[in-house]
């Protein structure tokens, strides 16, 4: 099994300030190099400049090699260690200007090696360095409080960091699970809520509305009267088609999709025109305005149409007796206007009728248009009447759309 190897540098950031450290301390070894005394051994009097360099630029090194880069920072401290001790002025001039009797660069290699190597390694580093550079075996003010500055402190202040950053990402990646958790929570409960009104719905209502067909098709059948057989014939088509409706609702309840995507055509519910023809049996001033190719909008697009006319010319019945109203759809490759507007009622709505819907609906049409990316507008008319209006766009991605739609492809 191989080891993935360190990159030499984590970031191009990270490899510009090595640099410039290691420079930098360059520059001030050598700054006391020529302002103070040079070593006077048989290495010559650049010896110890030449080891400093050697752990400046030993830095740039740390990422990759972290190990090896801090046991020759550790090297040196004890060669300087035993120059001193037991040749004066080899490694270390007998006057140096600099209190520090580690290497210089010592604190920053502490700082940084705590990013990369184990907390246990970096205290063992820095310990051994902090008594080489303290020397508690020979105390002294000159020595030893510089000593664990440039060693003890730098080692513990960047594991301290090191530390706080990885609490504060573990609460921070904590919250974040907890939030996606109550996310979850709250979707599972959703759902469990629109399963149980599916239930609700498929047990009570599409129970009513079976029993509603069933006994309109018998009287349909076992009537003698040509009007009621008409009627029960109306009554039996209708409530079909709100059976069907319904299964869809509840399909979407229960699955979170559409049963599946229709082809819009006059002869199938979702064509505007049916609700006009509808509205006309019932007695009212339908009047009809068709431009543009209907092909040129989604399904889920000509749907939303569908249930804006739907609900609006119910509104006129209830709430407007007597009433004309004027459907308006223009189609044109931006997609699709939808206006449907009546004159003033000519007498008193049914209050039993007018107060049996939920009071919704207008917010509902909003609603389902914003969905789709459109424009609503409802408000009242000159002249009394009342006006509800959309600006829908020609399509939408959802996965509906991008099936049922053959225009949609090339969009």
């Amino acid at each position: 099994m191989t080891t993935a190897r360190r990159p030499l540098w984590p970031s191009r950031s990270d490899a510009c300030w090595l640099f410039v450290a290691a420079f930098a301390f360059a520059g001030l070894n050598v700054l006391l190099y020529r302002l103070g005394d040079v070593t006077t051994g048989l290495l010559g009097p650049a010896a110890g400049l030449v080891l400093q360099l050697l752990c400046d630029f030993s830095l740039v090194l740390l990422f990759r090699f972290p190990g090896p880069v801090c046991a020759f920072l550790t090297a040196v401290a004890f060669a300087m260690l035993a120059s001193d001790t037991f040749a004066p002025g080899l490694l270390v001039p007998l006057h140096p200007l600099a209190l520090t009797t580690v290497p210089a660069i010592t604190p920053v290699i502490l700082s940084q090696a705590a990013r990369v190597l184990d907390r246990r390694t970096v205290l063992w580093v820095a310990g051994v360095l902090a008594v080489v550079a303290a020397r508690p075996w020979t105390p002294s003010w000159s020595t030893t409080p510089f000593g664990l500055l440039n060693t003890a402190l730098p080692a513990l202040s960047s594991l301290y960091f090191q530390a706080r950053r990885q609490l504060l990402q573990s609460l921070r990646d904590r919250a974040e699970r907890a939030e996606r958790e109550q996310h979850l929570l709250a979707e599972q409960a959703r759902a469990a809520e629109r399963r149980r009104l599916a239930g609700e719905m498929h047990d009570v209502v599409t129970h009513r509305l079976s029993l509603m067909v069933l006994h309109a098709g018998a009287l349909g059948v076992t009537s003698a009267d040509p009007a009621a057989r008409t009627a029960a014939e109306d009554i039996r088509r209708e409530g079909a088609l709100a059976l069907d409706e319904l299964r869809d609702l509840v399909g979407v309840l229960r699955n979170g999709v559409e049963s599946g995507p229709r082809t819009l055509s006059p002869a199938e519910p979702g064509d505007p025109a049916r609700l006009v023809e509808e509205s006309r049996s019932v007695g009212v001033t339908t009047e009809l305005v068709v431009d543009g190719d209907p092909a040129q909008v989604s399904p889920t697009v000509a749907r939303t149409a569908y249930r804006l006319v739907q609900e609006a010319l119910t509104n006129v019945r209830k709430h407007a007796p007597g009433a004309a109203a004027t459907v308006s759809l223009r189609y044109h490759p931006g997609g699709l206007d939808v206006s449907v507007g009546n004159t003033a009622a000519a007498r008193m709505p049914d209050p039993a009728l007018a107060g049996s819907g939920s009071g919704a609906g207008l917010a509902g049409l909003r609603q389902r248009v914003e969905l789709v990316g459109g424009r609503f507008d409802a408000a009242p008319a000159p002249g009394g009447g009342f006006r509800v209006g959309a600006i829908l766009p020609a399509y939408v991605p959802t996965a509906e759309g991008t099936h049922g739609d053959p225009g949609a492809r090339g969009r």
